[in-house]
């Protein structure tokens, strides 16, 4: 496998080395398809596993009889291993490579979904936690390795285009997840609260092993495939892509990724994204629940959620042909507006326009995480690795938000709460509009 990877200087100035050995564009999609094909299976793997906690929400908060902000907990655990694990992980790139840190992570993916065969066996709420604390840091490992390495695999001029393309198959399998989650998952309707009150304590620990075992086949059929696609990730020939090391440490004392406020901004813009679209989709199977909104059993709300992560989806394979022809920040608050827009109008309504204008959301969701991305480490040079882990780092917004949101569904229910994610794209505006430009394009505005 040591002869297959790619080594790895730094990440600073990948396009840049890219572009200089490049061969000639018929030739670099000859050679560069199979590769992207194969990085672009980790893309749909770690998708599919992440929307899957859309279905772990409302299926544990019904066993553990969870508060909406406990339940917010499944979220926290697994968003917050991005903001614990992404430096790490940036260094293990450095150390072994892109190849070798995407083997290492889908094996770490594997050992987290064993995790939840014991968790279900003893029914143990906080063994999910870590689970899925174990499963995120995987696939942190993936997102930190795969990303950087589709952007360089290829032209720069068309870097963003093609990491939008990649990530519409992360989309495909957020799209799948929920529907296949909801059939072997919530298939058992759960007890109501006061069935439970009626149970004596061997009763209900009995209930609860019962209905925590449905996950079990569902995690063990992906241990399989997670190390399946270890060991095709480990054997594959994917191409060297040689990178540059920084200039030296004059220019590297001279410039800080702090002197970069699009980094910056783009780092809270992708705290405000993520954290708003996991916020939505965490609670949509309780919100189609409400007999104000459409009355759903669980089993019924998880097919449409399929729905949300399916607009994203269509989204991001027309945004990958939309960012050639429109500038990524205009696109990107024409986006944020109506998300924003939508997200109101279903707060403000009730029945099934509230349940459709709130799936909405998922189309307008499509192209921000890969234009803000692109956005925000703009003009970084040197500086791109370390502002790339910044921005991986942020993506702990889809730990905090959902839980704020919990809370305050609580206590104001759980429609009133959605406000949380119409103040995100509020701020995702301001960025598209103006937080974007670069330290020299704001230099120039002030010349």
């Amino acid at each position: 496998m040591a002869g297959n990877e790619m080594t790895v200087a730094s990440a600073g100035t990948v396009g840049t080395a890219a572009a200089a050995t490049a061969p000639a564009p018929a030739a670099l999609a000859q050679h560069y398809a199979r590769p992207l094909t194969i990085v672009t299976t980790l893309f749909f793997m770690w998708g599919f596993l992440t929307s899957l906690n859309d279905i772990l929400v409302p299926h544990l908060k019904a066993i553990f009889e969870l508060s909406y902000a406990k339940a917010a907990l499944i979220q926290f655990s697994f968003f917050s291993a991005y903001f614990i694990f992404s430096i790490p992980w940036s260094r293990v790139v450095n150390a072994i490579g892109y190849q070798k840190t995407m083997v290492t992570g889908l094996f770490t993916m594997a050992v987290g979904t064993v995790l939840f065969v014991p968790a279900a066996h003893y029914a143990s709420f906080p063994l999910f936690l870590g689970a899925l604390l174990v499963l995120a840091a995987g696939i942190t490992g993936l997102q930190v390795a795969a990303n950087p390495y589709v952007v360089v695999l290829g032209p720069p001029e068309t870097g963003s285009s093609r990491l939008n393309l990649t990530q519409a198959f992360n989309s495909l399998g957020t799209t799948i997840a929920p529907k296949i989650g909801g059939l072997l998952i919530l298939a058992a309707a759960p007890l109501a609260a006061s069935e439970l009150d009626a149970l004596s304590p061997a009763a209900l620990r009995a209930y609860r092993i019962d209905q925590a075992g449905s996950v079990r086949l569902p995690y063990i059929l992906i241990t399989v495939v997670l190390v399946l696609l270890a060991i095709l990730i480990g054997k594959s020939k994917l191409p060297k892509i040689p990178t540059a090391t920084k200039t030296g440490a004059d220019d590297a004392g001279q410039d800080s990724i702090w002197k970069h406020p699009n980094l910056i901004l783009g780092a809270l813009g992708i705290f405000a994204y993520v954290g708003a679209e996991v916020s939505i989709g965490s609670f949509l199977v309780n919100y189609f629940g409400q007999p104000e909104i459409a009355g759903f059993s669980a089993k019924v709300a998880a097919g449409y959620v399929s729905f949300y992560w399916g607009g994203a989806m269509v989204g991001r394979f027309l945004g990958a042909w939309l960012l050639r022809h429109v500038k990524p920040g205009r696109l990107l608050a024409i986006n944020a507006v109506l998300a924003g827009a939508l997200v109101g109008i279903s707060m403000a309504s009730s029945g099934h326009f509230a349940m459709w204008t709130i799936l909405a959301v998922g189309l307008m969701n499509s192209i921000m995480f890969p234009t803000i991305f692109s956005l925000g480490v703009a003009e970084l040079g040197p500086l791109t690795g370390s502002g790339s882990g910044l921005m991986n780092m942020a993506i702990v917004g889809g730990a905090v938000l959902p839980l704020i949101t919990g809370v305050l569904a609580d206590h104001i229910g759980i429609q009133s709460a959605f406000f949380v994610p119409v103040i995100c794209y509020a701020y995702i505006i301001y960025f598209a509009v103006s937080g974007s430009r670069t330290r020299n394009q704001r230099v120039a505005a002030r010349s």
